[in-house]
């Protein structure tokens, strides 16, 4: 269903594919827009390796909540910042990235006592700060105004590449 790495000696193994996905904050996720538009967007994300999933967080309205309703198939992508390996090439770098594909569920009935929610919630959370009375503060008064997106993965691929 997926289709093969062309360049198979620049692919990632899955534990770098992890990796980055645990150690990166931001990536873009991309769904089927309007009028078979594709739809890309930098997303926040948290990836749980206990459920091979990732989860963002979201506003429950606008053109990402209607899109996925109407079709929940995505694909999201995260890079390195990339390096320099070559002094002679100043400007080129080595770039990692990971392509995700899979669907997405929309969790909109998000109940300050559903633990393991909330738990993945602080997580994401914490990749970003570890004020946790900031943290708190904002699940107690942002949650009635929240969803949360999984991202089901389907298939996972990654590759490095040098830019020169």
């Amino acid at each position: 269903m997926f289709r093969d790495l062309k360049r198979i000696k620049q692919k990632l193994n899955i534990d770098e594919c992890i990796d980055i996905l645990v150690n990166h904050k931001r990536g873009v996720l991309s769904v089927n827009g309007d009028d078979g538009y594709p739809y890309c967007f930098p997303m926040n994300y948290y990836y749980n390796e206990i459920d091979n999933a990732i989860y963002f967080h979201s506003g429950k309205i606008g053109h990402k909540i209607d899109s996925i309703r109407k079709d929940n198939k995505a694909s999201f992508c995260v890079t390195t910042d990339g390096i320099k390996e070559d002094e002679k090439l100043s400007w080129a770098c080595t770039v990692k990235s990971v392509i995700i594909f899979g669907s997405i569920e929309l969790i909109d009935n998000i109940d300050i006592n559903n633990n393991e929610l909330i738990d993945i919630i602080r997580k994401l959370c914490y990749k970003f700060t570890i004020d946790n009375d900031y943290i708190e503060k904002e699940i107690r008064e942002s949650l009635k105004n929240t969803i949360v997106l999984k991202l089901d993965i389907k298939n996972i691929c990654g590759k490095r590449v040098l830019e020169a």
